[in-house]
């Protein structure tokens, strides 16, 4: 079997501006495949579509807010005039908030009575900044499944790649609406992938552990380049020893999305880790 070929296919990438899912965009057009990197900014979808052109692919980015079902559905409308009915999904878009964090990895009694404001322990977490995660992870899943996939259902075929997290398996300290959202993602691809089995549409998710984003690169390096406290800890449980790379994503993301290689593969959800989820830490 060569490698996969999704020519005449038509790809819709949510939070396709980002650094994981624009090298997905790029695997995708590198493929064959039409793609429609979608951003809540124009400029960042823009810059992926036009790097994808460059390099001889189709593609063409849309800006689109993925909790807007108005949005969602002005942007499907405008992707099948423009590039034709979707057979692929992939939904990216998702990210944490301050609001949603704690300041410390665990709670002492000290801390109910410390005169820092500054200082947020689990009493302090904001229920909007938790709407928030939870809103921009779930919401941004399923209500992009609900305007992109219609077509797959109407045809009996598609395949949805959904993002989760290791926060799903091993929840991180201070991040707990971000860690039970993704846990929700993958709970949630499994049931889509039950949903839709009848259809022809395979639904799977992937995990990724660590890796250097616009969003986690200041929390996990100094400026010099060296690891911060959390960085050193997560490096030390990862037994790869390394940051995943984006194309470390790739291979999986393209297997997954293969109808010939993947055909009896639905509601999986597959660690990128570099480990992580294997090691107990001894």
């Amino acid at each position: 079997m060569g490698e996969c070929n999704l020519s005449g296919k038509v790809a819709v990438v949510t939070g396709g501006g980002g650094v994981l899912c624009s090298a997905i965009s790029k695997a995708l057009a590198s493929a064959g495949a039409k793609v429609a990197p979608i951003d809540l900014h124009l400029e960042k979808a823009e810059k992926v579509a036009a790097e994808i052109a460059a390099a001889g692919g189709v593609a063409k980015g849309y800006a689109c807010n993925v909790l807007d079902r108005a949005s969602l559905e002005e942007t499907a409308a405008k992707i099948e005039k423009d590039l034709g009915p979707v057979d692929i999904l992939v939904n990216g878009a998702g990210g944490n908030h301050p609001k949603g964090t704690t300041s410390n990895e665990r709670i002492a009694p000290e801390d109910l009575a410390a005169a820092d404001e500054s200082l947020k322990t689990f009493y302090d977490l904001d229920p909007d900044g938790v709407s928030f995660v939870f809103n921009l992870n779930f919401l941004g899943t399923l209500l992009p499944t609900q305007a992109f996939t219609k077509a797959m259902v109407k045809r009996g075929r598609g395949t949805i790649l959904n993002v989760s997290s290791m926060n799903a398996f091993r929840p991180l300290t201070k991040i707990p609406a971000y860690s039970a959202a993704k846990a929700g993602i993958s709970n949630f691809t499994q049931w889509l992938a039950v949903h839709f089995s009848k259809c022809g549409v395979r639904v799977n998710a992937i995990a990724p552990g660590f890796f250097l984003t616009d969003q986690n690169r200041s929390l996990l390096t100094n400026p010099d380049g060296s690891l911060t406290a959390r960085g050193d800890k997560i490096m030390s449980l990862t037994p790869m020893g390394r940051f995943g790379d984006p194309q470390d994503l790739v291979g999986a993301t393209m297997f997954l999305l293969d109808d010939e290689k993947a055909a009896f593969v639905t509601g999986v959800v597959l660690p990128i880790d570099g480990g992580f989820n294997a090691y107990s830490g001894v």
